[in-house]
C-alpha cells in the first residue's frame, strides 16, 4: 500500500509538471494579436483593403508603369524593400501579401488551394486597375505569376521570375512530400524561433548574410494569430497541377533570374525552365554564383539593378522611334 501511495504521488507530481510545462510552452509561444503587428510592421505606405472577404495587406509606391510583386512561400511582401528601392524612381511598384503571410493573415474561408490564390490575386489585380503591367514572382508568387500571365497574356508586358520553384512543386505533389502529416499542427501551438532561422539559412547561400532583423520578422509573421494554422493548411492543400504546360504556353517577354547555389528550387531547374519557356517573344537569363534561394534578401542590390535594367530596355524599345530631323525629311 505504501508503494501503491508512492507511486500515486509520483504519478501526480508528474502531471502537475507535465501541466506547468505546457502552460510555460503555450505562454512562451502565444500568438501575436494582429494590431500589434501592424503597429510594428505597417509603415506609411501600407494599405488595406477587403478582396472577397480577406484583408489583403499590400504598397502601391511610385509612379510610372505598373509592376506587381509576389513573395515567397513563408515570406512578406517586405522582402521586396531592395527592388522597390531599384524601381520606384521610374515605375508604380505593387505588393501584396499572400492569405496566410505577413500583415494579411488568415483566409476566413479557410481555402489556401492555388485556385483560391489565384483568384484572389486577380481580383487584387483589378481593384489596383493596374492596366497593363509587368509582373514579377519568386518560389510560391512565381507560379502565380505563371498562371496569371499565361490566363491573361494580353495584360503583361514583361514576366520577371526569380527561381519561381513551380517545377519543385509538382515534384513534391507527385512524390507525396506535399502532404501535411497531423503531427506538424503541433506548431500552432509551440513554434520555436529556430524553425524559421533554419528555414532562412537553407534559402541564403552564404549564410553570414542573414540578419536577425530579418529572423526576427519571419518569426513575428508567423506568430500572428491564426497564421501557423492557416499556413499549415496552405501547405496540407497544395496541388501544382500540370505546369509544364502552362509554363510551355506563356508569351511574353521574360526575364529569369536564378541564385546558383540554390538547394530549394535546385540550380537545375533553371535549364529546365529556359528549354520551357520556348514560345516567350524574348527571354534573358541571368544566374548569381554563391546566391542561395531567398535571393532578393540575399541580393537584393544585384537583382534589383538587373530588375531594372531588363524593364528599362523593353521600355525603350516599346517607344516609337522619334521623327528624324527636318532636314533630313526634305
Amino acid at each position: 500500500m505504501k508503494l501503491l501511495r508512492i507511486l500515486g504521488y509520483s504519478f501526480a507530481s508528474l502531471v502537475v509538471i507535465a501541466i506547468i510545462c505546457t502552460g510555460i510552452a503555450l505562454w512562451t509561444y502565444r500568438d501575436i494579436p494582429a494590431e500589434q503587428l501592424e503597429a510594428q510592421y505597417a509603415n506609411r505606405a501600407s494599405r488595406f483593403i477587403n478582396i472577397d472577404g480577406t484583408r489583403i495587406h499590400y504598397r502601391d509606391e511610385g509612379t510610372g508603369p505598373a509592376v506587381l510583386l509576389l513573395h515567397a512561400n513563408f515570406s512578406n511582401l517586405i522582402g521586396w524593400d531592395p527592388w522597390v528601392d531599384a524601381l520606384q524612381d521610374s515605375y508604380r511598384v505593387v505588393r501584396m501579401d499572400f492569405t496566410s503571410h505577413g500583415l494579411t493573415g488568415p483566409d476566413p474561408t479557410g481555402n489556401y488551394s492555388q485556385q483560391r490564390t489565384l483568384e484572389l490575386t486577380e481580383k487584387f489585380i483589378d481593384a489596383m486597375n493596374l492596366g497593363k503591367f509587368s509582373i514579377a514572382g519568386t518560389s510560391m508568387g512565381g507560379t502565380m505569376a505563371i498562371h496569371f500571365a499565361n490566363k491573361y497574356p494580353q495584360r503583361i508586358d514583361n514576366l520577371i521570375l526569380l527561381s519561381p520553384g513551380s517545377l519543385e512543386g509538382k515534384e513534391q505533389t507527385e512524390g507525396g512530400r506535399g502532404q501535411m502529416p497531423d503531427a506538424a499542427y503541433l506548431l500552432k501551438y509551440i513554434m520555436p524561433r529556430a524553425l524559421p532561422k533554419f528555414m532562412l539559412e537553407s534559402g541564403f547561400g552564404d549564410q553570414e548574410k542573414l540578419t536577425d532583423e530579418l529572423i526576427d520578422r519571419w518569426y513575428d509573421m508567423w506568430m500572428r494569430e491564426g497564421q501557423r494554422e492557416a499556413q499549415l493548411d496552405r501547405l496540407k492543400q497544395y496541388k501544382a497541377g500540370d505546369i509544364e504546360a502552362i509554363i510551355r504556353a506563356l508569351k511574353p517577354r521574360t526575364l529569369l533570374l536564378w541564385g546558383e547555389a540554390n538547394t530549394r528550387a535546385d540550380f537545375e531547374q533553371a535549364g529546365q525552365f529556359q528549354a520551357l519557356l520556348q514560345n516567350v517573344e524574348s527571354l534573358k537569363f541571368i544566374s548569381y554564383p554563391g546566391v542561395g534561394h531567398m535571393a532578393v534578401q540575399e541580393a537584393g542590390e544585384e537583382t534589383g539593378r538587373d530588375v531594372r535594367i531588363f524593364l528599362d530596355q523593353g521600355r525603350q524599345a516599346a517607344q516609337p522611334a522619334s521623327s528624324p530631323p527636318l532636314q533630313e525629311r526634305l
